[in-house]
């Protein structure tokens, strides 16, 4: 007989309320309850199960939002409203959303945004290698021994940067291929040979582009940049 469960933490985020990650830690914290009985991570739902959040029902699942948002520098990459410059006040979308990943407050460029707690993980899963393109400015002239350190690699954060693709665009300019997000990755690679980052913009993410978006505008993804990168989500068989 077929299992028609599913794990707690992907039924919570899949009302668009909250990521997995988020999920678990309020499923920790003694928040969440099925059927009125205290949960645990692990838990699974079953149809007919009635789950409810500090006492309160979950709703069902709103309309599925996903946004391109060409972030401003300045603006930060949280959800904490305590932050003046946080990204949810500053675009002001009716409904709640949150960004899939981040972009340092210094930096600019293209940021997705969803109210899809679960798409969240698939989108950042490492081994699924998603492309993020980059157009930076340093402090001086780049030379061809930059290029080929950055590209093969660089020691951060106690690891070594995977190769990527590196291209000197001008004098001071190159534009980058990266497949990981280590935090604040380019910067630290950057320093390491000497250089400082003027400036960067992400103006890639998978196949979407973020093209003639204006900074701190945004707009919806198209069905077909959603198929795209749905296609090239690779969710685990039997990952639920």
């Amino acid at each position: 007989m077929e299992d028609s469960s599913i794990s707690l933490n992907k039924f919570i985020s899949q009302t668009g309320i909250c990521s997995r990650r988020e999920a678990d830690q309020w499923i920790m914290a003694g928040r969440v309850e099925i059927n009125g009985q205290p949960t645990q991570k692990g838990n699974r739902v079953f149809p007919g199960d009635q789950v409810t959040v500090d006492g309160k029902p979950l709703k069902e699942k709103p309309k599925s939002i996903y946004l391109a948002f060409h972030k401003p520098v300045g603006v930060t990459c949280t959800t904490d409203r305590k932050d003046k410059d946080n990204i949810i006040d500053f675009i002001g979308y009716p409904s709640r959303i949150f960004p899939i990943g981040r972009l340092d407050k210094a930096s600019s460029g293209l940021i997705f945004l969803t109210n899809d707690g679960d798409i969240v993980n698939e989108i950042l899963r490492e081994e699924n290698q998603h492309q993020k393109e980059y157009v930076v400015k340093v402090n001086r002239p780049i030379s061809q021994r930059f290029v080929e350190r950055m590209s093969e690699g660089i020691p951060i954060l106690g690891t070594k940067t995977k190769r990527c693709i590196v291209e000197k665009q001008s004098k001071f300019i190159f534009r980058i291929i990266l497949t990981q997000g280590l935090n604040r990755q380019i910067r630290r690679m950057c320093e390491f040979l000497n250089y400082r980052v003027v400036s960067l913009k992400r103006i890639r993410i998978m196949q979407v582009q973020l093209g003639k978006l204006e900074v701190g505008k945004w707009r919806y993804l198209s069905e077909q940049e959603m198929r795209q990168i749905k296609h090239q989500i690779q969710v685990p068989k039997g990952k639920s």
